[in-house]
């Protein structure tokens, strides 16, 4: 928690911040439940994706460091800064019983929680659907080309999310181009014109004359964006934050380590061998060229630093799991949705060329090529499933355009049947090392609790 006060404050301001300040420690140390109190207004958010910006790829560590020391932009303007900390660790938890079916009507006395297989005690508890206590929800949305096929429903549906809003929830609005939309508020109208916008931004038609009228899309930096309201977006007050991240998740081909790289098939004629070679150094030099300041595995670290439940939903079909022939199925299903959209918007002489072309360079590649692609997919889709994994969320794939208000209204049931459990770890060290969340329903070994399984503990003290 932060405080802040003026250096020129006088006596009567400087007995009136400790008195402040000793009230909050003592609510702290004997709540045992979350505040309930209206939310406060969030200080406006500046220069959002600087903490992006600072770092710097360590290649000896093999991670991001910041390039000076972080700024804290949710702060106020006064200058000193007054510091409380607590080891109150939050555990966000759904409770399903052998059928998969939500449990309902568990109290703090129901669960048994531990640390590094250490008892712990449960101090704070709440149940997901109390409306006297609000939730900071950030919407991420990619609006890339690839995204093109989606775009128009998911606005829809997030327009419905909107609605379903309780009145002390803050929705703020994110884009892949590490653009703050709409910075966190409780205004439904602001947040449905500014989706609206979004839309008619990346969807507008041609005109008469074939002009298009200001059509541009993101950027595609997602992860960046990802990493930008992780480290940014969210204070000590916000009791319940949650991110659903929408994307496909496609600038991890320029993250540090990379998981995709160029592959050149064996066994290739000499004339394809040579443009094999061709392509795969021109694709290295564009991934240089476009090279992140962070990797991976960073941005998994930063997700179990965050104190927020991320929710993925991956706009395409499902590769993750299937077998070769279905993922060929799957492929094409992912073409005629794109080839539809497309002749819909820009008209059924461009989307012919768009089909031809891309059955064109699938009848060129070998099977051993094909099934590369199909695994750089998959990889795709497995890396954007372990960011929700580790906070406690899930991912849910957007197959059909038609299916996005179904998801949003799943994720929202979700979120308010869930269990809000926190405790005062019993280890106070700072160490940086990551420790083993274990949630359980006590007497009721076939429960299966969800949720996120570990967190960070904090850096050591500089």
């Amino acid at each position: 928690m932060i405080l802040n006060r003026s250096r020129n404050m006088d006596n009567r301001a400087h007995v009136h911040t400790k008195l402040f300040v000793l009230a909050i420690v003592l609510s702290i140390a004997g709540s045992s439940s979350f505040a309930q109190a209206q939310p406060r207004e969030k200080p406006t958010l500046k220069d959002f994706g600087s903490s992006v910006r600072k770092l710097e790829w360590d290649p000896e560590r093999k991670a991001a460091v910041p390039t000076r020391s972080e700024n804290h932009p949710r702060t106020t303007q006064d200058d000193e800064v007054v510091r409380i900390e607590t080891s109150l660790v939050i555990c966000d938890v759904s409770v399903l019983d052998q059928k998969g079916q939500a449990v309902m009507g568990l109290t703090r006395a129901d669960f048994d929680v531990s640390e590094n297989n250490k008892p712990q005690q449960v101090d704070t508890f709440l149940l997901g659907d109390n409306a006297n206590v609000p939730r900071s929800i950030m919407l991420l949305i990619d609006y890339s080309g690839s995204q093109f096929p989606y775009i128009n429903t998911s606005i829809a549906a997030a327009k419905t999310l909107v609605d379903k809003l309780g009145p002390l929830d803050r929705m703020a609005l994110v884009t892949d181009d590490v653009e703050m939309l709409l910075d966190f508020t409780a205004d439904k109208k602001k947040l449905k014109e500014k989706l609206e916008n979004l839309r008619k931004r990346s969807t507008s038609k041609p005109s008469r004359f074939g002009i298009f009228r200001s059509t541009r899309f993101g950027l595609s930096s997602q992860y960046s964006a990802l990493m930008a309201t992780l480290n940014e977006a969210f204070d000590s007050e916000d009791q319940r934050p949650i991110v659903i991240f929408q994307t496909d998740g496609d600038e991890v081909i320029f993250l540090r380590d990379p998981i995709i790289v160029p592959y050149i098939a064996p066994d290739l004629p000499p004339d394809r061998l040579v443009q094999a070679h061709a392509y795969a150094q021109a694709m290295e030099e564009y991934q240089r060229k476009n090279l992140r300041e962070f990797s991976l595995t960073d941005v998994y670290k930063t997700a179990e630093r965050s104190r927020a439940t991320i929710y993925t939903v991956i706009p395409g079909f499902r590769l993750m799991g299937l077998s070769p022939e279905e993922q060929i199925k799957q492929r094409q299903a992912a073409l005629e949705q794109k080839i539809s959209a497309w002749a819909d918007t820009f008209g059924h002489g461009q989307a012919k060329q768009m089909r031809q072309s891309e059955e064109e360079r699938w009848q060129r590649l070998t099977p051993q090529q094909k099934t590369h692609e199909m695994d750089d997919e998959v990889k795709l889709q497995s890396a954007l499933a372990e960011v929700s994994t580790l906070t406690g969320g899930w991912t849910s794939f957007l197959e059909q355009p038609t299916q996005a208000d179904e998801i949003y209204s799943r994720i929202f049931s979700d979120i308010n049947r869930r269990y809000v459990i926190g405790y005062y770890s019993t280890n106070k060290e700072h160490d940086g090392k990551r420790r083993k969340v274990n949630v359980e329903v006590r007497g009721h070994p076939e429960y299966v609790v969800t949720g996120r399984k570990s967190y960070l503990a904090p850096e050591p003290e500089q």
